[in-house]
């Protein structure tokens, strides 16, 4: 077996698109996601699971219908299952996404910004 610790900036560095999440790593039946994001995207939610976003560089906003949450680099937040929620970026944004296998970036919404699951970098 090789032992080898995984690199964000690296797993960052081998694609340029917006709002389309690759895999890097698996936990039990949990995916661990880099994605870089800019821009606005979708209202969605996630009715049968929780969403953990994880900023590793910029600055990230996660608005709510009644409210919001601003996260920097090393902060995270979990959105918890059946909440609304748009996540909003001004400038460009590099995060980690932690969710369960299968769920779509875009909840039960179909979107433009619907990625396609499971892309393993």
């Amino acid at each position: 077996m090789t032992y080898k610790a995984l690199n964000f900036a690296e797993k960052l560095g081998l694609f340029d698109e917006h709002w389309s999440p690759k895999v890097i790593a698996e936990m039990n039946d949990y995916q661990f996601k880099v994605v870089k994001i800019q821009g606005d995207f979708v209202w969605h939610d996630h009715a049968d699971t929780d969403e953990t976003f994880i900023v590793l560089d910029g600055s990230l906003r996660i608005d709510f219908r009644d409210g919001h949450v601003t996260l920097n680099p090393g902060e995270m937040y979990v959105v918890p299952k059946g909440i609304e929620h748009k996540p909003y970026a001004e400038n460009e944004v590099k995060m980690l996404l932690i969710e369960p296998r299968g769920v779509l970036n875009t909840g039960a919404q179909e979107s433009l910004r619907t990625a396609a699951n499971d892309v393993w970098i």
